[in-house]
């Protein structure tokens, strides 16, 4: 570490003695990272491991604005949470629906406390110190309800805050906006000054601002400058849309119910100032760039767009910076979708007041705690938990998973001739089949159509069921389809999630692939209940499918295939009438589409759209439903699990590989 860089270490360290950031810190410098680069890892991932930071540092590794000194801007807002998050979160859905989308869907609900400013990387910690200050000191007066009065202009629809309610929420933030200039806000920076001028360029044009002008803006800035909201305090619904949309809106904005009681959280936000007046667009299909000067994207990967500066790129494409690696290049659009500005933001803190107790007769020493990143009252948290847990467990979820990678996915039609010996016995003839396959009465010949997992695809298994038990869910039962790569791909989910002899596999042929994309004029050979039990699978042999697999017919029609499956998916859920965890669905790609849209109330997807749409569903790809019983319909939500996503490798044959050629 050089001279510089450990005399600001040290001066940060004395600075937030007994707070987190030495502690996050100093693994990363262990690992050779400079101070500067540590910090601004750390202030990008809202400082709460360092295992995230390094992740973020190694993803970078390439960025070539790494070095430069370009702080985060901060913004502290005042967010519902419970039912009245949930009926806004309807509105924001419906407005979209009905009124096409406007400037309130880009973030979500919320009132504006103190509007975005900069702090320097080494001192984010004063924001965390400032928030906990100021809720501590205004817990106690904090209202027990907002009134919400609704405001309707011809470009603006929202509810205003208005009365002595609103005196104590501006009295928060301007405690807070004090708190954080006096702790934050110190002279010019020690930290930038040492910070050498990166070789590889800022490559963005940046508000018209030149690179050396953006960069001494940065050094320049002597102060952390908090400014509270001294306007009218506000939770925008819709902001510029059209004229005519007015009244559609209002109508659905009185339909809001505000008679609910609501918990509100103080939570500070940040963004990278650079990208504020760009595009946002989100990553949905893995790409491998094919020339130099193209982004590598991975499902979920957000990128920032600048529509000024697309001379470069030719039809079909665009030129974005990729927020996970920092680097620029050319991108297909189609492999995009339009994502909102907030999805980027880095949730940092945050402060909750609770309704739930007599805040008065609370002792100070115990009227706040700190616990991952919030600051919470104890009994509060309590009370909060117990309400999570039983929103969870009241909620009944649908997990649909498509198989992992299939044997002749990788070795093509003639898999099963390259691992028969003459006499039709099984031997491995590359890693990746399989060690074994399973006793079939027939022969091994039944196996050319109804093919196993690979060995990476046992691994992709297991990896998703690792992660699902990391996450914490809970399932309750498990449906199948008859295919043996489905069969295997659930066993060794349940394996991995502790469960292989506590919950009995459900095989479903209803919900088996389109039979028309399957070969033969017949419909595949499958393994019976009987020969899978054999096989060590744990099956359920009471249950009665609804679509036996004698019914299946061969090349039947699309909308054959999607009555097949609508019928399926509807007995399944209603098989779990009782049961309180998830459902989860083992199938094909194409279930991920075809399981989910009856559930969701969508019609089926034209014949064209859905071919396109399932030749891009991975191995292991998810999708997730949640039934939403207020409103008596199901939600598309976030996967328990992230993406799953690694590149190939090619087979190798030592007798080409001559030394010396």
């Amino acid at each position: 570490m050089a001279a510089g860089e450990m005399q600001l270490y040290a001066k940060v360290s004395n600075k937030l003695k007994g707070r987190s950031t030495p502690l996050l810190l100093e693994p990363l410098l262990a690992m050779g990272f400079p101070v500067h680069t540590a910090l601004k890892a750390l202030a990008a991932t809202g400082r709460k491991t360092a295992e995230e930071a390094l992740v973020w540092l190694h993803d970078h590794c390439n960025d070539p604005s790494l070095d430069d000194p370009i702080p985060q801007e901060y913004a502290l807002f005042l967010c519902p949470t419970g039912p009245l998050l949930e009926k806004l979160q309807e509105f924001w859905r419906e407005s979209k629906r009905q009124c096409a989308k406007n400037r309130a869907h880009e973030v979500f609900p919320h009132v504006t406390l103190c509007d975005f400013f900069t702090c320097e990387d080494q001192k984010v910690e004063c924001l965390y110190e400032a928030l906990k200050r100021a809720g501590d000191r205004l817990l106690g007066s904090f209202p027990a309800a907002v009134p919400l009065a609704l405001h309707s202009s011809i470009s603006y629809l929202g509810f205003f805050v208005s009365g002595s309610p609103a005196d104590v929420i501006r009295e928060f933030a301007m405690t807070f906006a004090t708190e954080a200039s006096l702790l934050a806000g110190t002279s010019i920076s020690h930290f930038w000054i040492f910070s050498q001028v990166p070789r590889h360029g800022l490559n963005l044009r940046l508000n018209n601002l030149t690179r050396a002008s953006f960069l001494s803006h940065c050094i320049l800035q002597k102060h952390c400058s908090v400014k509270p909201c001294t306007k009218q305090l506000h939770l925008t619904l819709a902001h510029k849309f059209y004229p005519h949309h007015q009244r559609a809106l209002e109508q659905l904005a009185r339909a809001i119910p505000l008679g609910h009681s609501c918990q509100w959280t103080a939570a500070l936000y940040s963004r990278d100032m650079r990208f504020v007046h760009y595009q946002t667009l989100r990553a949905l299909f893995q790409y491998k760039p094919q020339n130099v000067d193209e982004l590598t994207l991975s499902p979920g990967d957000y990128i920032f767009v600048d529509p000024t500066q697309q001379d470069e790129a030719s039809e079909g494409w665009v030129i974005g910076i990729s927020q996970r690696t920092g680097c620029r290049g050319f991108l297909p659009e189609n492999y995009t979708d339009r994502a909102r500005e907030s999805d980027t933001w880095v949730k940092h803190r945050m402060y909750t007041f609770s309704l739930a107790t007599d805040l008065n007769s609370r002792k100070d020493s115990e009227a706040s705690s700190r616990c991952n990143g919030e600051f919470l009252p104890q009994t509060a948290r309590s009370l909060s938990s117990l309400q999570a847990l039983q929103a969870t467990v009241a909620r009944k979820s649908v997990l649909v998973v498509r198989h992992g990678e299939r044997v002749d996915q990788i070795f093509g039609k003639s898999w099963l001739q390259q691992c028969s010996t003459p006499d039709g016995k099984y031997y491995r003839p590359d890693l990746n089949f399989p060690c074994s396959l399973p006793r079939r009465r027939r022969g091994i010949k039944d196996f050319e159509n109804d093919p196993p997992l690979s060995s990476c695809g046992i691994f992709q298994s297991r990896i998703a069921g690792d992660a699902l038990l990391d996450s914490g869910i809970r399932i309750s039962s498990v449906f199948a389809s008859p295919a043996l790569r489905c069969v295997q791909t659930a066993k060794l989910i349940l394996e991995e999630l502790k469960l292989e002899k506590k919950i009995k596999i459900r095989v479903e042929p209803g919900i088996f692939e389109w039979t028309r994309w399957e070969a033969g004029k017949t419909t595949p050979t499958l393994m019976s209940l009987e020969e899978l039990k054999e096989a060590n699978f744990n099956i359920d042999t009471d249950y009665r499918p609804a679509f036996p697999l004698s019914a299946l017919m061969p090349a039947e029609s699309y909308q054959e295939y999607v009555d097949r499956c609508t019928a399926s998916v509807v007995q399944i859920v209603n098989t779990c009438p009782q049961d309180t965890g998830v459902i989860l669905i083992v199938s094909h790609g194409s279930t991920l589409d075809s399981c989910t849209r009856p559930l969701l109330g969508l019609p089926p997807r034209e014949c064209g759209d859905f071919a396109q749409l399932v030749r891009k569903i991975p191995s292991l790809g998810m999708c997730f439903c949640e039934e939403n019983k207020e409103e008596g319909k199901w939600e598309l939500v976030n996967p328990p699990v992230k993406t799953l996503t690694h590149g190939a490798n090619a087979a190798f044959n030592w007798r080409n590989w001559i030394s010396g050629n």
